[in-house]
């Protein structure tokens, strides 16, 4: 049996305690706290039946922490505050270390590494098996998350009636959602009673079938403050909602179940407003660009219009009856020279004949032949002249017939043109933006030069200038009243 020293027992102590509980988690009540100048905290840790010595050296306190000191999560929403410079007699904490013993002293101590109040560990151990839960059953898969229309009319807003979160949603709402009508469906957000309250109230919005959007906000808080938004109850109602849901609980910081769940999760209730709805600024961007593309359509259109009118004004003088007349008088011209000549150059021919014949049977005038055929070829003249005759009525009565079936030909088509040069007309009138001056209509201009499209582009007092046909008018809002409401709109 061997003699140990007092340095040798407590080095093989030191050796089994360090090499058996190499890192631990231990919960219990803190005591004895305090905070020399070197930075380190000396503690206790007690519980009703023992008490454990702890340092918490500077090196390895943390002003924020990265993950969960618990579970080993990585905050994907950024850092949150350590414990170190909360850490108080009394609290009910979990500290995670390794044991080591101090030889001067002869006592074993935690040397603490994080630390994690107790209450909040063990919500966070329920909160992440209650996450795993809901994965497997698809709660927070992209697949089933609906896009958020566009520009809501009809908004719920469900939260309690009173509080910084209401008041930043709806001052940012009054801003940016011009035209929008807001409902708050009031619930507890806090306490026992804050979970079957809000599930109930996302299924009877559901119920009802009023809103294009449903949005759930809370004020930042603690973990037990927004522990409400990571009940199973909650997270059913919004997984089985119809309507989609834009979340945004507590600051950018906390990301509850519900947030998870939602169709789109905002940082804050201020973020979901700026989410719903874009600046004014966009709106009157977009009715300027709308109104700038409307006035280059219809130049465009006028341009196209004057185009085709032009091409059929040329058209409608090469096809007139006047110029078609003109063409035929022209060859029928033509064609009579050329008859003209024609004949003029037989006849002289045949007269020639003739002159020649009768000069070289002058001899024979005398004789009875020379007298026969002498009237044989006078009736042969007169036969000549006679066919001569026919065939240039008959070519004036065809030159009638054609010029009469194409004046009739001319005449309807200038009547199709006329109509459909009317029908152009009626067209550019009604793209002229004076034809509706002209029948006693009018143009609301606002002060920086825009079209008064509807009631909500102006409010009570607001200075509107008013173009009629033989000038322009500057007027005042005193009222403005929807179609169909005999109320004012404040």
């Amino acid at each position: 049996m061997s003699i140990l020293t007092v340095r040798q027992l407590t080095a093989q102590i030191k050796d089994a305690v360090e090499s058996g509980f190499p890192y631990v988690w231990v919960r219990g009540e803190v005591t004895n706290v305090s905070r020399p100048s070197s930075g380190h905290i000396y503690f206790s840790l007690k519980d009703e039946n023992a008490l454990l010595q702890a340092v918490w050296f500077k090196g390895s306190q943390k002003e924020r922490e990265t993950f969960d000191p618990l579970t080993g999560e990585v905050f994907e929403d950024g850092p949150r505050m350590s414990l170190a410079g909360t850490l108080r007699n009394g609290q009910q904490v979990i500290c995670a270390g390794r044991l080591t013993v101090y030889a001067p002293r002869g006592g074993y101590q935690l040397v603490v590494e994080l630390a994690q109040d107790s209450g909040e560990g063990q919500l966070h151990l329920a909160l992440e098996a209650l996450k795993r839960k809901l994965a497997e059953k698809g709660y927070f898969s992209l697949e089933r998350k609906r896009p958020i229309p566009e520009h809501p009319h009809r908004v719920a807003v469900i939260t309690a009636p009173s509080g910084a979160a209401i008041r930043d949603f709806l001052r940012l709402s009054g801003e940016r959602g011009t035209g929008c009508e807001i409902r708050i469906h009031p619930v507890p957000v806090q306490g026992d009673d804050a979970p079957p309250r809000i599930a109930e109230a996302l299924d009877d919005e559901n119920w009802r079938g009023w809103a294009d959007v449903l949005v759930l906000i809370r004020g930042g808080g603690s973990l037990q403050d927004l522990w409400a938004f990571n009940d199973e109850r909650v997270a059913g109602a919004v997984y089985r909602s119809r309507i989609p849901i834009v979340a945004g609980i507590g600051h950018e910081v906390d990301t509850s179940i519900a947030d998870m769940v939602a169709d789109l999760r905002a940082a804050t209730p201020s973020h979901a407003a700026q989410l719903l709805w874009p600046e004014r600024q966009w709106y009157a961007q977009l009715v300027d660009d709308l109104e700038a593309n409307l006035l280059e359509a219809a130049e465009r259109r006028l341009s196209q219009a004057d185009q085709r009118l032009d091409t059929l004004g040329r058209a409608l003088a090469w096809l007139s009856p006047e110029r078609g007349l003109a063409r035929l008088e022209e060859r029928f011209g033509a064609l009579a020279r050329r008859l003209d000549f024609a004949l003029e150059q037989k006849l002289e021919r045949t007269d020639a004949r003739l002159r020649f014949l009768e000069a070289g049977m002058s001899r024979y005038a005398e004789s009875r032949v020379l007298d026969t055929r002498l009237e044989q070829t006078a009736a042969l003249t007169r036969r000549l002249r006679q066919a001569q005759a026919l065939r240039l009525e008959q070519i004036g009565g065809r030159l009638d017939t054609a010029s009469s079936r194409l004046e009739e030909r001319f005449a309807r088509q200038f009547e199709g043109l006329e109509r459909q040069l009317e029908r152009h007309d009626l067209r550019l009138r009604g793209l002229d933006p004076e034809g509706p001056l002209e029948r006693g209509y009018a143009y609301a201009f606002t002060a920086d030069g825009h079209f008064v499209r509807s009631i909500r582009d102006v409010q009570p007092g607001a200075s509107l200038t008013v173009k009629i046909r033989d000038g322009e008018a500057d007027t005042r809002v005193t009222a403005v009243r929807a179609t169909g409401e005999s109320h004012d709109i404040p």
